[in-house]
């Protein structure tokens, strides 16, 4: 085989290598466009938004329906306002709720829609009203050791009141 046309070849193989390892970089990194159709946008006020994320992606029913466009703090409620934009094919109830939930035990946050029963549908610019954080893990298990600890300080307290008047 001819020097230049091995060297040919070699870098065919090198720039699709890198053309894959690029691609894969944009899907891992959500960065790839969502809708190439039209979107409006809602907005949703939450306690804590936990690690949600700008182009986090929205989702009803497991399907991807959206991404978060913006977040920011209101200084007067003191509540983040996650801002997303929604494909116009799919049209959601003005009583729809938002929930920030988690994908597995430690994965990426998501927002999930869940339809209300509404006739008439959101538009651009509305807000969702009724809303659900994002559940902390830390705030989780201090809970749980500290009602753990609570629970064994009164079984030591209570515990010696059963054994009275009982003979070994």
């Amino acid at each position: 085989m001819d020097r230049t046309l091995l060297d040919f070849w070699v870098g065919l193989f090198v720039t699709l290598g890198i053309a894959a390892l690029f691609a894969l970089a944009l899907k891992v990194s959500n960065s790839e466009g969502f809708s190439r159709g039209s979107t409006y946008t809602v907005t949703a006020s939450f306690n804590n938004i936990g690690a949600l994320k700008v182009r986090a992606p929205v989702k009803s029913a497991g399907v991807v329906v959206g991404r978060v466009s913006a977040i920011h703090f209101d200084n007067k409620t003191f509540e983040a306002l996650v801002s997303m934009q929604l494909d116009s094919r799919y049209a959601f109830p003005k009583d729809t709720s938002a929930s920030i939930l988690t994908s597995g035990l430690l994965g990426e946050q998501y927002l999930a829609l869940d339809p209300g029963g509404d006739s008439h549908n959101l538009v651009n610019g509305d807000t969702i009203k009724i809303t659900q954080s994002a559940v902390v893990l830390e705030n989780l298990i201090s809970q749980f050791l500290y009602n753990k600890a609570s629970d064994s300080g009164n079984q030591s307290n209570g515990g010696g009141a059963a054994n009275v008047g009982v003979k070994p």
